[in-house]
């Protein structure tokens, strides 16, 4: 019985057209990175476990894909199995079948038994976890540009897969807020070469932080933070209630919303200055943020910046300066692009005192965008052939495979029509299918004369040339 073929949910295969339309998104962000002097790296897509977990936040850990370990790692929980109901933390008795059952095991406890690694959340942690590793071999500042597929199991919906391309740039080892000032600016650019308007939001985890010890809620700010950034989801409301289930009392949760609403204001960094400049982290995110805007004021970015001060960045690794990038084109308005300041990832791994900046673009959720207010360029085709050699016979076969080998070693992207058969209809069909402009008719007056009839699919033209001026044609 045949296998009913399906994909996993939240995950997708790509057409041709895609693909090509895809690469257009990536060689156009690629070469902005190059242009400021960003070096390509890639990663396995499995880290270890214990180099990934930990370090998104209790949500984030919840979404990272475990991988199964080799070998019989049943028996290795039998074995955890036994040792607990020694130690008193299981009763053999409730269990219906010892030998072979791993039931009322603890999920966390039991985890390294069955896993040891899991498919990477995102690239920054494996790019913390490359710099350590390879501390000996590297510049710094190290300025590195990653481009590859990450996987989290999340609830899939539109703009949101659990298999997904990342395409980010960091600079460690530096503490220069130029480098934030000239991230934004790669934003910019990149979505100007894209004719995709945005606006690139910016706000400080300092000011977070700050807050939540001007409220005196400092043991809630990881709370504080989760709420803050669901904002675009679930509105002031649901901040409200998830922050008063947190435990926080109604005067400050009213002063967190006041905080949030000053983003609507006409000089919202005043004001924040005004509720939390007498704290020293307050201060300092405050002047980091004017800083990044004096280099930006030299850069002159053509999009829109703002201040957003509900932007929180949900993951926990983010220390100073963050951004989000909003597109300002068709329906889809969630966000396409972010990053921040992680100030000691690495000290994770070992090394420490080592801090980094980083952005991050969604690839998979600008193709949508693009694809829904169709800005992808007119030109990009299913393929980058530009003629097919179309034929009769078994003669004028191996002369259209020698002429095509001529236009190959031209560096022109040329096709044989693989049937032989008389019927040159059939042969038009596909070339228009694949939307291949020019075709080349081989017939016994074009064998014998070495002129060749060379016709524009698109206009119906049809003119006689020889190989040289087919050649001239095709590269125009």
């Amino acid at each position: 019985m045949s296998q009913k073929p399906n994909l996993p949910q939240g995950t997708r295969d790509f057409g041709p057209i895609v693909v090509q339309r895809r690469k257009y998104i990536l060689h156009t962000i690629e070469a902005v990175f190059k242009k400021y002097g960003f070096m390509p790296i890639e990663t396995p897509a499995m880290e270890q476990l214990t180099t990934l977990s930990g370090k998104y936040g209790d949500e984030g850990d919840q979404l990272l894909y475990k991988i199964l370990n080799t070998g019989d790692y049943f028996k290795k929980l039998s074995s955890y199995q036994a040792e607990a109901i020694e130690r008193g933390e299981l009763d053999k008795s409730t269990l219906p079948s010892f030998d072979n059952s791993i039931e009322n095991l603890d999920a966390k406890k039991s985890l390294a038994f069955i896993s040891e690694k899991g498919l990477r959340y995102d690239l920054t942690v494996p790019f913390a976890r490359y710099v350590t590793m390879n501390r000996n071999s590297i510049t710094l500042p190290f300025k590195r540009y990653q481009m590859q597929p990450v996987w989290r199991a999340d609830k899939p919906q539109k703009g949101r897969y659990r298999e997904f391309w990342q395409c980010d740039a960091d600079i460690i080892g530096s503490d220069s807020l130029l480098n934030e000032a000239e991230l934004i600016k790669i934003y910019d650019e990149v979505f100007t070469k894209l004719q995709l308007p945005v606006i690139i939001k910016i706000n400080n985890r300092k000011l977070l932080s700050a807050l939540a010890s001007h409220i005196d809620a400092s043991q809630h700010f990881s709370a504080i933070t989760i709420a803050i950034d669901k904002i675009d989801k679930i509105g002031i409301t649901g901040v409200t209630n998830i922050l008063d289930q947190a435990g926080l009392n109604r005067e400050q949760i009213d002063c967190i919303i006041k905080f949030l609403n000053f983003s609507n204001e006409p000089n919202p960094i005043d004001l924040v200055e005004a509720m939390l400049g007498y704290l020293q982290e307050g201060a300092l995110g405050i002047a980091e943020l004017k800083k990044v805007q004096s280099f930006l004021n030299i850069l002159h970015p053509t999009n829109r910046i703002q201040f957003d001060f509900t932007l929180a960045r949900g993951l926990s690794y983010y220390t100073g300066a963050i951004v989000e990038v909003q597109a300002q084109a068709g329906t889809f308005k969630a966000s396409i692009g972010g990053g921040g300041r992680y100030d000691n990832l690495t000290g994770i791994f070992g090394m420490s005192g080592l801090s980094g900046v980083g952005i991050s673009f969604g690839l998979d959720r600008i193709y949508d965008v693009l694809e829904e207010h169709q800005l992808f360029p007119k030109e990009l085709k299913i393929n980058d052939t530009k003629i097919l050699f179309c034929y009769f016979d078994e003669a004028t076969q191996l002369k259209a495979i020698d002429l095509c080998a001529q236009l190959r070693n031209h560096g022109i992207a040329a096709e044989v029509y693989p049937e032989i058969t008389k019927k040159i209809g059939k042969q038009f069909e596909y070339a228009n299918k694949l939307e291949i402009p020019y075709a080349c008719i081989i017939g016994e007056t074009e064998l014998e004369s070495n002129m060749l009839q060379v016709k524009n699919l698109q206009s119906g033209v049809q003119n006689p040339m020889d190989i040289h001026s087919m050649i001239n044609l095709l590269n125009e």
